[in-house]
């Protein structure tokens, strides 16, 4: 036997050293083995904390994800309704996904056998397919480790004891830098665009902002909204409170972004340059519009594109309805609301100011000479506090007290104000009180974490030496023997939750009377519609809901040719950008009535 030949025999025997070393493989499911410490395994998904923002499917390179609905979960603000599915044939585990999570729902786990003769077992929605993986997870990524920036680029403003001295504005606005910084936080998920009351295409301004072309951030705004400057300094930015990125941080400075493009066109002839709007022929349609508010002056402009004869008719000597009259000056300058509205008269809007309806003109005449007419004339009366002694000297409805101020006057308000709500407009009156030199005390029925009025708002009020009351219930006007005020009493209350369920309810408290000594009360608990313009065949023929017009869908009354948008409207939050969704989406339904009726 040659060499060759006793080589061949041996080799095989030399496998038996094997036989004393630990092997590689084990028999499962006896045996289980220690994996490292941040295995990446198959992907666990919190279904409840996951807001299908598809920021998952969006960075992962192999295309392995996609987005899809889930049995039993449904659609609402801030949440999509979809949930990430996996294709394991094409996931690299390499957890870019995890990183990108804004909300911290996904995750990566010890989990990774899977025997299946079905291909398609291979699709997995993490959460759902894999409940027992939340029991494993080896990987996820917190806010120091995500790739997401959390923190929002803080915003210049005045100090306190500075801004109470004057009507300056108060937000300095973002640099370029500071402005390119925010905007690079975004990560396209869309859902503010779903939660904006007229759908603005927010990523994709903000994407433009990020790479530094100011010019096509301002051109895709103006797609649909004709007063973004005003929404950029005063919007109730319902868009940041579905942010992806607050669910753990700060939510992208949308509102602060949007200011920052629309001032970098300093004038009407800038934006008109800017923007370059596509305007049709004229039609020869004449369309009438009572008011010059948000809603009316959104209708105007995006009718006027498309080739209609607009007249605007506003009773006040100024436009922009109650962002003119009823925002503090220094929320919102008059050369902001100027600028834009002289845009819109480059595009052929027309205003009559100081023509109010009812006593200037009729609306028979206004009704009679266009072919259609929409209506958004705002809540201009406030409401009463119904108590004992309000008809006295020095009791204010906000809406006129604000308004007179914003015309430049300045109402001798004595040393001490009380002013009674917890909205918004509350927070303007206390302010403004500051500015014109007055100690305020604001009374709010429940507690403060309970006011409706924006927490940035409140947060400047306390910083600004208001002092607010909570649980407080006003019940007399005390006078002084001239009818003037010198006081308001008002009762403690605690909040008591029906029986039901529901929103607790303050009830006074028995005994807990107290007394304010005081110049002057403004009373800031809402406002409503004066309709009073409208014949009564006209009102007789619309249908009021709590003391609003009720409109369809498209913005159509029950009365031929009459549309309505605006806070007068039931339809809706009473905010700005809901009045100028109002305009935006009545001038579509105007523009296709009269196509349908020409075809």
């Amino acid at each position: 036997m040659s060499i060759i030949d006793l080589k061949g025999l041996l080799v095989p025997l030399g496998a038996l050293k094997q036989i004393a070393k630990e092997p590689h493989t084990i028999k499962y499911p006896d045996q289980t083995k220690e994996i490292s410490e941040r295995y990446r395994g198959f992907h666990y998904n919190d279904l409840d904390l996951c807001i299908g923002c598809g920021n998952c499917s969006t960075i992962c390179m192999n295309e392995a994800i996609d987005m899809v609905e889930v049995e039993d979960i449904e659609g609402k603000p801030g949440d999509s309704g979809l949930r990430p599915r996996i294709d394991y044939g094409r996931c690299c585990y390499c957890a870019l996904c995890v990183d990108v999570c804004p909300s911290g729902s996904l995750s990566m786990t010890a989990d990774f056998i899977k025997v299946s003769e079905d291909a398609f077992d291979f699709l997995m929605i993490p959460g759902k397919d894999n409940p027992g993986g939340k029991d494993k997870i080896t990987f996820d990524a917190s806010t120091d480790t995500s790739l997401n920036l959390f923190e929002r680029v803080p915003m210049r403003e005045l100090p306190p004891e500075e801004r109470v001295q004057s009507f300056a504005e108060v937000f300095l606005g973002y640099t370029e830098e500071e402005a390119r910084i925010e905007a690079s936080r975004c990560i396209t998920c869309g859902l503010c665009t779903e939660n904006c009351p007229v759908h603005m295409h927010i990523p994709e301004y903000i994407n433009a902002i990020s790479r530094g072309d100011d010019e096509e951030a301002i051109r895709i705004i103006y797609d649909n909204n004709d007063l973004p400057e005003m929404c950029g300094k005063v919007c109730t930015r319902r868009c940041e409170d579905v942010c992806a990125l607050q669910v753990r941080g700060e939510a992208v400075a949308i509102r602060w972004l949007k200011r920052y493009a629309t001032e970098r066109a300093e004038n009407a002839d800038m934006i008109r340059r800017i923007v370059n709007p596509e305007i049709r022929e004229p039609n020869g349609i004449k369309v009438g519009i009572i008011g010059a508010g948000p809603a009316g002056l959104t209708a105007g402009y995006y009718l006027a594109l498309k080739g209609y004869d607009i007249t605007i008719y506003e009773a006040k000597s100024e436009p922009g309805g109650m962002i003119m009259y009823g925002i503090p000056k220094y929320r919102l300058p008059y050369d902001s609301i100027q600028k834009q509205v002289d845009y819109m008269k480059s595009i052929g809007v027309k205003i009559h100011f100081n023509t109010k309806v009812g006593k200037d003109i009729s609306f028979d005449e206004i009704y009679n000479k266009h072919d259609a007419v929409f209506m958004g004339v705002g809540l201009q009366k406030g409401y009463t506090l119904g108590i004992e002694g309000e008809d006295a000297e020095g009791v204010w409805a906000a809406v006129d007290f604000l308004g007179l101020v914003n015309e430049g006057k300045r109402p001798d308000m004595g040393k001490r104000v009380v002013v009674v709500g917890g909205g918004d407009v509350s927070m303007d009156s206390s302010r403004v009180s500051r500015r014109l030199g007055a100690e305020v005390v604001q009374l709010y029925r429940r507690r403060i974490v309970d006011m409706p009025a924006d927490d940035e708002e409140i947060e400047g009020a306390l910083e600004e030496g208001v002092q607010i009351i909570e649980k407080a219930i006003p019940t007399r006007v005390i006078k002084d023997e001239k009818g003037r005020v010198k006081g308001m009493e008002y009762v403690r209350a605690e909040l008591v939750p029906p029986e039901g369920g529901g929103r607790p309810r303050p009830v006074p408290i028995k005994g807990s009377e107290t007394v304010i000594e005081c110049d002057s009360i403004i009373a800031a608990i809402g406002q409503k519609a004066d309709f009073g313009l409208l014949p009564e065949k006209v009102q007789n023929s619309l249908t009021f809901e709590r003391g609003k017009i009720k409109v369809d869908d498209e913005r159509r009354t029950g009365y031929p040719k009459l549309w309505a948008g605006g806070d007068a409207v039931k339809y809706g939050r009473v905010d700005a950008i809901s009045a100028i969704a109002d305009g935006f989406y009545a001038a579509e339904s105007i523009d296709a009535y009269f196509m349908q009726v020409k075809a």
